[in-house]
């Protein structure tokens, strides 16, 4: 491979790489949340017939009349338990037994102290409706408790990790009674279902769960590499069925076959960083459905599970448990609940990707340094040092190849000129040439392809995990899972105004043309590490090719999450200075040498 070809490869290669990355993080993403945000907009007339009892997946009809209450009229149509855990507040509604209304004591909508708290549940009967209902159905069976029916409960009870609760209801000669429990970490509820019977006939009952949402969330499509919609593990495997591709599908079955069974698993909803989901009985066989459609003149989507019928013979009873989580994905406490509970891949419930091969690993790494540096910042950093110890001798090989080019630049310019007419003896020349020199012009770009999976990896890391939202560095830096949040249009906060409020171009100052101070850094930490390598054989037109390529790498990387860049940055630092080292080594001229001396000569003037 001649030089100019190996150039022109590379700057293909790398220029591929940067459309590919702004197609999938900013162009596509920004398409998708302005049809979402639209869509979200729309106003709902509610269709349902007035005090309907609602099947399993189905929007219950509010109370008094067919249309969606607003969030403080949902909570106020049905008598409830209060939720009081370490990790959750909210309630449980006693029309329809139903989980409605939970949020995170631990997590805040932003960074702000004062924010409101992340609401996860959301009352049945409100808009933007997300709850969790189980219970019985069964053909032929009069008077089992639906989504109308009000439980009765122990007056002022309240569920708190030690102090279940116990609701009961009868109808004819069928008594129910629920028990709900939570654990000591607040997060995984036990729900035990029993029905009596007390007449004089068998009743055959089917037990069933199902995680129920209206709408998507309002940040889908901000992010391609995350999932979100469905997910579980059912038939012997990972389910992932994303929102977009959920509405395509009025219904997925799972296992396919209609009337084929799965044992056990897990199913439910969740979003980048929280889920709802329920756990039947690992031992249970079940048939499971997602389906998507419109009621009440909104998108409904629903997963859930039916196991396999009971008999109930007179003054007989039976049992179902099924346990329900709700809160934040992170990974110990789900890996904890996989092993403690015998939940399949509970923890693979955080999306790692094709990739998880490089992601996980990178993780527990990156959870290991914090657990002894104690910020995540510092553990990026720390993260970036051992990366660059593994790839150090390739690194190293790679660099000194770079130098060994940038040294022999002259020579390789008079081959150049002296063959100018004869193409193949200049290529024979130059062959020659590095092969006393020992260079080898294919190392100079091995230490880019190697960093690109653990680019992406770490990505994947800091997109997909909660222990990066809200993870403060040090300054202006409080979410390292978020972009930077300064702009060179306000000069960095100097100038009291908002850019992104500004007449006509706000949503661009604030979208492709936000740059902040780390990304500033990262371009020039960019241009640095390029002035140091060599740029012989390049025609003016690529040179000019590349010397925009910090400009563009800049911009594009301002979109992304402000850990992913201080990773970047600190990885070109350490580079630079490995490349400096080495420079000197080979006593060849440096940028960084070129600056100081030029600064030395303007202070001694």
């Amino acid at each position: 491979m001649n030089e100019n070809t190996r150039n022109t490869t590379i700057f293909i290669a790398i220029a591929a790489v940067i459309f590919l990355f702004y197609q999938f993080f900013v162009w596509g993403p920004a398409t998708k949340r302005q049809a979402e945000d639209a869509k979200l907009r729309a106003a709902a007339a509610a269709t349902a017939t007035p005090g309907a009892p609602a099947a399993p997946g189905v929007l219950p009809a509010a109370p008094g009349g067919p249309r969606l209450l607003t969030r403080e009229a949902a909570l106020a149509a049905s008598p409830r338990i209060i939720i009081d855990t370490p990790a959750l507040t909210g309630s449980i509604a006693l029309r329809g037994a139903l989980f409605d209304d939970i949020s995170l004591k631990q997590y805040r909508e932003t960074t702000e102290p004062t924010s409101p708290l992340v609401e996860l549940l959301r009352p049945a009967f409100g808009q933007n409706a997300y709850f969790v209902q189980s219970g019985w159905t069964g053909s032929n069976v009069p008077g089992l408790p639906d989504a109308s029916t009000v439980w009765t409960a122990p007056a002022g009870a309240t569920l708190s990790p030690g102090h279940p609760v116990v609701l009961t209801y009868r109808s004819g000669a069928l008594a129910f009674t629920r028990t709900i429990e939570v654990d000591a970490r607040g997060l995984m509820f036990t729900i035990t279902d029993q029905v009596a019977n007390y007449g004089a006939a068998p009743v055959t009952l089917t037990h069933y769960g199902s995680v129920t949402r209206q709408g998507v969330p309002a940040e889908l499509g901000r992010n391609n590499i995350v999932h979100e919609g469905a997910v579980g593990y059912l038939a012997g495997q990972l389910q992932l069925l994303k929102y977009t591709d959920w509405k395509k599908k009025p219904l997925v079955e799972f296992p396919k076959e209609a009337s084929a069974l799965t044992t056990g698993g897990w199913l439910g909803i969740t979003d980048k960083y929280w889920m709802a989901a329920l756990i039947p009985a690992q031992t249970r066989q079940i048939h499971a459905t997602a389906t998507a459609n419109n009621q009440q003149g909104v998108d409904v989507r629903s997963i859930g599970y039916a196991a396999t019928a009971d008999v109930i013979a007179p003054g007989r009873m039976v049992t179902e448990t099924t346990r329900m989580f709700a809160g934040a994905k992170t990974v110990p406490v789900l890996r904890d609940y996989r092993d403690t509970l015998g939940i399949p891949l509970f923890d693979w419930a955080v999306d790692w990707g094709n990739f998880n091969v490089i992601t996980r690993p990178m993780f527990a790494l990156l959870e290991f340094l914090f657990h002894y540096i104690g910020n995540f910042g510092l553990a990026i950093l720390a993260l970036t040092v051992v990366v660059k110890v593994v790839f150090f001798p390739l690194a190293n090989k790679s660099y000194e190849s770079l130098t060994r080019m940038k040294k022999v630049q002259p020579d390789l310019e008079a081959l150049r000129a002296k063959f100018k007419d004869d193409p193949a003896k200049q290529q024979q020349e130059m062959m020659a040439l590095y092969q006393r020199e020992k260079i080898n012009p294919f190392m100079g770009c091995i230490p880019m392809l190697l960093q690109i999976p653990v680019f992406y990896g770490l990505y994947k890391v800091l997109t997909v995990t909660i222990e990066m939202r809200h993870a403060p560095f040090f300054g202006w830096i409080q979410d390292l899972s978020a972009r930077d949040p300064t702009t060179i249009f306000n000069l960095f906060g100097a100038l009291p105004f908002d850019p992104s409020l500004a007449p006509l171009i706000g949503t661009i100052l604030n979208g492709p043309l936000h740059l902040g101070v780390l990304p500033l850094v990262y371009g020039a930490s960019m241009w640095l590490s390029q002035s140091m390598s060599p740029t012989t054989g390049m025609d003016p037109m690529q040179q000019r090719m590349l010397q925009l390529m910090p400009v563009v790498l800049t911009f594009t990387l301002s979109q992304v999450a402000i850990g992913l860049l201080i990773y970047w940055t600190w990885n070109n630092l350490l580079s630079i200075l490995q490349q400096y080292v080495i420079m000197h080594r080979f006593k060849v001229e440096n940028p960084i040498d070129n600056l100081l001396a030029r600064f030395s000569s303007k202070a001694q003037e």
